[in-house]
């Protein structure tokens, strides 16, 4: 296993294929440690402490602990995922689509074009949900809000500050993509 495993590394391009995509990947987890400005974190880990067993909890899961920790990356890669369920699904039913469907390279990009635009309109709706529920937020053992200035500035800075960090998600991925290891 571990001779397989040497080989892997001998041969130059794929080891700096592996190198870039674990790069990337260290990335990714280190902007999953970025809060949002204008939280509490003590509080928010009071509200959050038993949360595994939530709904909140599973959402938590597959963004690697970003959303409870209210960081910029709370909204994970979800926002294009969704979004691309959603341009499939519309390409099934709305003519325009299906064109571009069927016009190969050109019509894929044009699709995709639509995907991250799509995506950055929904991180926004998501990101603007995200700053209206962590106003709503008190800590159960103080009573402390999680947010320190409530208000349209923290829920404007929240929604440029997450709809930013899924963006920039979402070009990490496409680096992988194009440089490293599997498809983002």
């Amino acid at each position: 296993m571990i001779e397989r495993i040497k080989s892997i590394f001998r041969i130059q391009e794929l080891r700096t294929k592996i190198l870039f995509t674990l790069g990337i990947l260290a990335i990714y987890r280190l902007g999953g440690q970025v809060p949002i400005p204008g939280i509490d974190r003590i509080a928010l880990g009071e509200f959050f402490a038993g949360s595994e067993r939530t709904v909140f909890g599973l959402y938590d899961m597959f963004v690697g602990g970003a959303f409870t920790r209210a960081t910029v990356f709370a909204l994970g890669i979800m926002p294009y995922i969704s979004a691309s369920i959603i341009l499939q699904l519309m390409g099934a039913v709305i003519p325009a689509l299906q064109k571009l469907q069927k016009e190969g390279e050109a019509g894929r990009k044009k699709i995709t074009q639509y995907t991250r635009y799509s995506t950055v309109a929904l991180a926004a709706a998501q990101s603007f949900g995200v700053g209206i529920f962590l106003e709503s937020v008190r800590s159960p053992q103080t009573g402390a809000s999680v947010v320190l200035y409530p208000g349209w500035g923290f829920r404007l800075l929240t929604v440029l500050t997450i709809t930013a960090g899924t963006v920039f998600i979402m070009w990490l991925g496409e680096q992988i993509d194009g440089h490293g290891i599997g498809n983002g």
